[in-house]
């Protein structure tokens, strides 16, 4: 199936091809993708009504969350998230359970590699939890935030000695899942997104370093 150039600048921008305050040209992105200038300035057009882009004068530029808009997206994200994986402790699958489990067991091999690989394993974990959920509405909204995580300019996994404690939180949340523990479910989704913006917090302070 083709991608519509919405989702191509969207990607794109979840991929880290396009960081915040990046600018975005229309003639620039119609070569990038090979579709015509019109898809672009519409998909443009969408992306500013959504708070993707920002303008600067005349010109389009990947939107940055300020401290209180972060905040605002964790608040959010952690109530969802944690939601999801108590969902999931009382819908999910054995196969879908078994999946999660693989890919915790996968993603070890990625320790003290390349950050945007593991942050990728990370989306596709997510990701996966919210399927789990089997609640479309959720998944709706989650997705929703998870665009605007695409907003951040670096991940959380890029700190030093984040990647091992981020998934051995992984690791306890499949193991609530597995038991089928809403509520340990619930509580170590939630402790895995605040510690994820603690650590954020601590880079964007200067206190830790990324590799």
């Amino acid at each position: 199936m083709q991608k519509d150039a919405y989702s191509l600048i969207l990607e794109a921008i979840d991929a880290g091809v396009y960081k915040p305050g990046d600018r975005l040209v229309e003639s620039e992105l119609a070569d990038r993708f090979g579709v015509s200038r019109t898809p672009v300035r519409e998909a443009l057009q969408r992306l500013e009504t959504q708070s993707m882009l920002t303008r600067d004068g005349r010109s389009l530029i990947v939107a940055s969350l300020d401290h209180n808009q972060l905040a605002e997206l964790y608040a959010v994200r952690t109530e969802l998230e944690g939601l999801a994986a108590r969902l999931a402790a009382r819908h999910a699958t054995e196969e879908e359970i078994r999946v999660l489990r693989g890919m915790v067991a996968e993603d070890y091999a990625l320790l003290g590699g390349d950050p945007r690989a593991l942050s990728r394993a990370n989306k596709r974990f997510h990701k996966q939890i919210h399927l789990a959920s089997h609640n479309r509405f959720l998944v709706t909204q989650l997705d929703l935030v998870h665009r605007s995580m695409a907003l951040m300019a670096t991940t959380s996994f890029a700190a030093e000695g984040r990647d091992a404690v981020g998934l051995a939180e992984h690791d306890a949340i499949v193991r609530a899942i597995e038991a089928r523990d809403g509520e340990a479910a619930y509580q170590a989704l939630r402790g895995h997104i605040s510690k994820a913006f603690e650590t954020r917090l601590r880079i964007d302070a200067g206190e830790l370093k990324t590799r």
